[in-house]
This record gives C-alpha cells, sequence and structure tokens, in this order.
C-alpha cells in the first residue's frame, strides 16, 4: 500500500529521495486521521522527516487541498528538501516497517 520507494517517519511524513533532494508529504494512513480536508478544512503541523532548506513549496494544494484525500503519495506532496545530512535518511523506516507501524496503531 505504502511506495516501495519512500522512506517514512514515525509521525506521519514520507520522503521521496531524489538526489540530493526529497520530495516530503503525509502518508494514507495520516490523511485518513485528518478525514475530508476539503470540507472540514483540517489543519495539522508537518513535521520534515530529515534537516533541511525547503527549497520548492506545492503552492497547486492551496487551490486544491482536497488531493491530500485522493493521492497523498503522490500529486498531493508538499514541499521540497535540499536535504542536509543524507546519513539522516536511515532512521527512518521503509515501506514494509512503516506498514507494521500503521498496523499497530490502528489496534
Amino acid at each position: 500500500m505504502y511506495p516501495q520507494d519512500c522512506r517514512y517517519s514515525k509521525d506521519h511524513e514520507w520522503i521521496k529521495v531524489e538526489g540530493e533532494r526529497g520530495r516530503v508529504g503525509i502518508t494514507d494512513y495520516a490523511q485518513k486521521q485528518l478525514g475530508d480536508v476539503e470540507s472540514v478544512k483540517a489543519v495539522s503541523e508537518l513535521y520534515s522527516p530529515v534537516g533541511g532548506e525547503v527549497v520548492e513549496v506545492n503552492t497547486a494544494l492551496a487551490g486544491k487541498p482536497e488531493a491530500i484525500n485522493k493521492d497523498p503519495h503522490g500529486e498531493a506532496w508538499m514541499i521540497v528538501l535540499k536535504i542536509a545530512d543524507p546519513a539522516g535518511l536511515a532512521a527512518l523506516l521503509d515501506a514494509a516497517a512503516y506498514q507494521a507501524l500503521v498496523e499497530s496503531e490502528s489496534k
């Protein structure tokens, strides 16, 4: 269910590394916990899964917040980071470990 090419934080953010940058968003589990973003206007903090400098923001979400509910691992990415220390990625979960975390929290 969770893309294999991403790493995941225990706070339910994902990062897809693309060279020295990482595209960051919230996971499908996180968006389900928020509920319908369009109608509720849910707000939650976004924690960066690794340290870095924000170099891009997905401004399309301002006009289409419902994309977070429809495609949290794709079009609904939130920021792009220039990763400060790639070693920080090693502390993140792979897809299988993240799925196990979600299952344990859902019980």
